[in-house]
């Protein structure tokens, strides 16, 4: 057998306890390398429109509490000056890491936007020991929401308007479906019990909510319906009419086609349309509303309109400038009840491509949207949800009610990479109909609007 001496044996001991901590030393030494890396300060700016810091004071601090080293700078813009500034910092590289745009916008953003990653590895802190503790900190990797995951935890319109190519690029803290406002003390005095659920009742309902004066003149519009650029969202209200009507919005590259006919002859868009513009006829049982009336929000304000379409962003608004309004909300009128469709409208939260830190972005994100902290979101704006889980929560919400039940049903339609430009064909088509007095005519220059609209998804 092979002897060793004392002297060789201690000296092998002190070898083996050598290699022993240089090993435990390199296994240590990348861990605790990452962990400082991951723990540098990050600052994330972070752009949005219509809430105030208060609506994510909670959310921040929470987040802070797993990330100490993440500091948030949160802004808020005015809408109208939003999408030029956002365009001109993202241009000069000036950028937010994180910011909102409308969910119509993705496609116009697209080559802006970091898609979401599959997977995030950021370093946590945490408290270990029982009897003493002290704070430590590690990295986890997590992974990202799936496709599917998204698809059966959002709104079905979520899915179809945030991915694309297979990438997700943002998501929603909540989600707005157009829906009917009302004055209850229009609506008592005129015999009115309930607001419409169908474009009928609503068209009687009008009739008996509408006033004039000995002269013919509107005194109370029982809807601000039929024109365009004197009408809160018209574009939306026209939308939704045409596609509750049964036309088909886009083709499959996106151009619009909501003018050509059914197999059977029949152009649903079209008649969509004249039922829009009804309202604005004095020719019509229906008319109620003219080019000459305020702007449909501030004639509601003053009462002087029972029936006003638009979104839960706008309560605040009602609420402060006419207090003493007796104000009701209701889901929007169906052209069938066993079929219905309803309009989604509604911001996402994107990350920057150019942001320096895409990872944590997409962390804080992914944070602020799960199901906790958007409750905290909602809870403090009084929004409508985009998580079907927490649909039946607000359903005993009186203000929140109509969209809880139109969400699983809301949809919209891709307008092109200048909503605005769309837009206004829209408008401009509605205020140069009513002076049409052929077919042929009245289908042309819907054609053109459409036209209008197609230059911009080129």
């Amino acid at each position: 057998m092979l002897k060793i001496t004392k002297k060789y044996s201690n000296f092998f001991n002190i070898f083996l306890v050598f290699v022993f901590l240089l090993t435990a030393g390199f296994g240590c030494k990348n861990p605790g390398a990452a962990v400082e890396e991951k723990m540098k300060p990050i600052t994330l700016n972070y752009w949005r429109v219509f809430d105030d810091q208060d609506a994510f004071t909670d959310i921040i601090a929470e987040y802070k509490l797993l990330h100490p080293n993440i500091n948030i700078v949160y802004r808020k813009f005015r809408v109208e000056e939003y999408d030029q500034a956002l365009l001109e910092a993202l241009a000069e590289d000036r950028g937010p890491d994180i910011f909102s745009i409308n969910q119509s916008d993705v496609r116009k953003y697209q080559a802006k936007l970091e898609p979401m990653p599959t997977e995030i590895s950021m370093a946590y802190q945490y408290t270990k020991g029982t009897i003493k503790k002290e704070v430590a900190y590690e990295i986890r990797t997590k992974k990202s929401p799936s496709l599917r995951e998204i698809k059966a935890n959002f709104a079905d319109t979520v899915y179809d308007n945030v991915v694309l190519d297979g990438q997700v690029y943002g998501l929603p803290l909540s989600l707005e479906t157009l829906v009917m406002f009302y004055n209850k003390d229009i609506l008592n005095k005129s015999g009115i019990a309930q607001p419409p659920r169908d474009w009928k009742s609503f068209q009687e309902a009008v009739q008996k909510s509408t006033k004039f004066n000995a002269t013919g003149q509107i005194i109370q519009a029982g809807t601000a319906l039929g024109t365009g650029y004197n009408i809160e969202r018209s574009f939306d209200i026209i939308s939704i009419l045409i596609m509750q009507n049964g036309a088909t919005m886009t083709d499959g590259n996106g151009f619009a086609i909501f003018n050509q006919a059914t197999a059977d002859k029949y152009f649903p868009g079209l008649e969509a349309i004249q039922f829009y513009l009804d309202f604005a006829s004095p020719v019509k049982n229906v008319y109620s509303w003219n080019t000459d009336m305020p702007s449909s929000f501030e004639a509601f304000l003053s009462g002087k309109v029972a029936f006003m379409f638009g979104y839960n962003y706008h309560l605040p608004s009602i609420k402060a400038r006419a207090p003493k309004l007796n104000l009701g909300l209701a889901p929007i009128p169906q052209i069938n009840q066993d079929n219905q469709i309803n309009y989604a409208n509604y911001w996402i939260e994107s990350i920057s491509k150019k942001s320096a830190n895409k990872n944590e972005a997409w962390d804080f994100a992914l944070f602020a949207t799960s199901r906790e902290q958007v409750t905290t979101f909602l809870n403090n704006t009084d929004r409508p949800t985009a998580l079907k889980e927490l649909l039946n929560s607000q359903m005993d919400n009186e203000n929140l009610y109509p969209t809880s039940v139109q969400t699983l049903t809301a949809k919209n339609w891709y307008r092109g990479k200048n909503q605005p430009a769309a837009e206004e064909a829209i408008k401009d088509m509605i205020e140069v109909l009513p002076t049409i007095t052929k077919d042929r005519d009245f289908s042309s220059t819907v054609n053109t609007s459409i036209s209008k609209i197609n230059q911009t998804i080129q």
